[in-house]
C-alpha cells in the first residue's frame, strides 16, 4: 500500500512576522481557503486513505498539526525531539510503517509546497508506484523543469531514458545551489530540473539503503524500531533521536546510491520560500504591487503588502517593500534581499525580543 508522509518540522522564517516558531509557514493559509499543510493532505486523499497518511513534526507544533489535520490519527503524528534533517525523518517514519505495511510504498512531501493542479500531481505518484512495483529497489524523485534561474535550489541533471519506461530518467548528477550564471547554463541545456524534495519508494528499501551508506544512523533506527507501540516508547526516541547524525536524504542516500530514476513534474510548483512568494500566488496591479488584505496607496509600486483583519496598510512614495501588519508586530523590509528577514528574525532573538518570535 502506499502511505504519504508529510515532513512539516520547518520554521519558516521568512514568513515572519506572520510565521512563528509555534505556528510556521506550513500552517498559513497564503492561497485559497486551505493552509498550505492542509492543501498538502487535500492533494493526496483521493487516493490515499487518512489512516495512511504520517506526518513528522517537532513538540511544538503538533498541537497545531493535530486541529489542522484532524483526519489523521494521533498516533501517525509523529513528533521529533529536536530537528535532524530529512534523512532521520524519513527514517523514523520508515520504520513506523513498516510495522504497519511491510511492503509500504512511501510518498514523501514537505508540508509548505504549492502544487497544482492536484490531479496531475496524483498521477504522477501513480506512474511513481507503478516504477516502484516494476522494481522495488528503485527510489523514484519527482524533477520541476526550470522556468527561471533560480540560485535557491539544488538542481537534478536527467540521464538517459529508462529502458521501456520514456518518461522516466536516469539520474547523471545532483548539482548543489547555483550562481546565476551556472543557473542560466542549467536552463539553456534542458536536462537540468529542480530538486523539489518530493519522493517515491518502498520503506524497506530506504532504511537498507541507509544501512549501506548510513550505518550509525541505521542502528539507531533500528534500536528504536523495538520500542514502537511500548511504554518506553518516549525515553527510547528521546535518548536515540538526538545521537543521530544530523544530514539530508539527498547527501545521505541520493546522491551516493544507484538506481534512482527521475520524472519529469507536470504540474506548477513553488516553494514559497518567502514573501515574495505571493507576486507567483496572487494578481498584481498595474503598477506591479501584491496586495493581501486593505491597502491604500499612492506613488507605490512593486511591493508586497499583505495585512491581517480588517487593518489598513496606506503608503506614500515608496517602492520594492515588504510590509506585513500582524496584530503585534509590522515588518517593512526591501523586497530584493530575501535573506534579510532571516537576519531580522536572528536579531530579534538575541536583543530580547526573542517572545515575538
Amino acid at each position: 500500500m502506499r502511505h504519504a508522509v508529510i515532513m512539516a518540522g520547518g520554521s519558516g522564517t521568512r514568513f515572519w512576522p506572520l510565521s512563528r516558531r509555534s505556528f510556521p509557514k506550513q500552517f498559513l493559509t497564503l492561497s485559497g481557503t486551505r493552509s498550505l499543510i492542509q492543501s498538502t493532505f487535500d492533494r493526496c486523499r483521493p487516493d490515499i486513505a487518512a489512516d495512511r497518511f504520517w506526518v513528522v513534526t517537532n513538540a511544538v507544533q503538533a498541537g497545531v498539526t493535530r486541529d489542522q489535520l484532524p483526519e489523521i490519527p494521533g498516533e501517525q503524528i509523529l513528533i521529533e525531539p529536536c530537528g535532524r534533517n530529512t534523512a532521520p525523518c524519513i527514517g523514523l517514519a520508515a520504520i513506523h510503517l513498516l510495522r504497519q505495511d511491510p511492503e509500504a510504498v512511501m510518498v514523501i512531501m514537505p508540508a509548505d509546497h504549492v502544487i497544482g493542479p492536484d490531479q496531475e500531481f496524483r498521477r504522477l505518484v501513480e506512474r511513481a508506484v507503478q516504477l516502484t512495483e516494476a522494481d522495488p529497489t528503485r527510489l523514484v524523485l519527482f524533477g520541476v523543469r526550470p522556468n527561471y534561474p533560480a540560485t535557491g535550489f539544488g538542481y537534478i541533471e536527467r540521464g538517459p531514458a529508462l529502458p521501456n519506461a520514456s518518461d522516466a530518467y536516469s539520474v547523471a548528477s545532483f548539482r548543489e545551489k547555483p550562481d546565476l550564471s551556472t543557473a542560466e547554463r542549467y536552463i539553456e541545456s534542458g536536462k537540468f530540473y529542480w530538486n523539489c524534495g518530493i519522493f517515491v519508494w518502498r520503506a524497506d528499501v530506504i532504511l537498507e539503503r541507509l544501512r549501506a551508506f548510513e550505518p550509525t544512523l541505521a542502528a539507531r533506527l533500528e534500536t528504536l524500531a523495538g520500542h514502537i507501540g511500548r511504554e518506553d516508547w518516549p525515553e527510547a526516541l528521546a535518548e536515540e533521536f538526538p545521537r543521530m547524525p544530523s544530514i539530508s536524504i539527498d547527501y545521505s542516500v541520493l546522491e551516493r546510491a544507484d538506481n534512482i530514476c527521475l520524472l519529469e513534474a507536470p504540474f506548477a510548483w513553488d516553494d514559497v520560500g518567502s514573501w515574495e512568494a505571493l507576486s507567483r500566488l496572487h494578481e498584481q496591479d498595474a503598477a506591479g504591487n501584491t496586495t493581501v488584505g486593505p491597502h491604500g496607496g499612492v506613488d507605490t509600486s512593486g511591493c508586497i503588502i499583505r495585512s491581517e483583519g480588517q487593518h489598513l496598510v496606506a503608503t506614500a512614495g515608496v517602492e520594492d517593500l515588504i510590509v506585513v501588519h500582524t496584530p503585534d508586530a509590522t515588518l517593512v523590509a526591501a523586497r530584493r534581499d530575501e535573506d534579510a528577514i532571516r537576519r531580522l528574525v536572528k536579531h530579534l532573538e538575541e536583543s530580547g525580543w526573542d517572545h515575538y518570535v
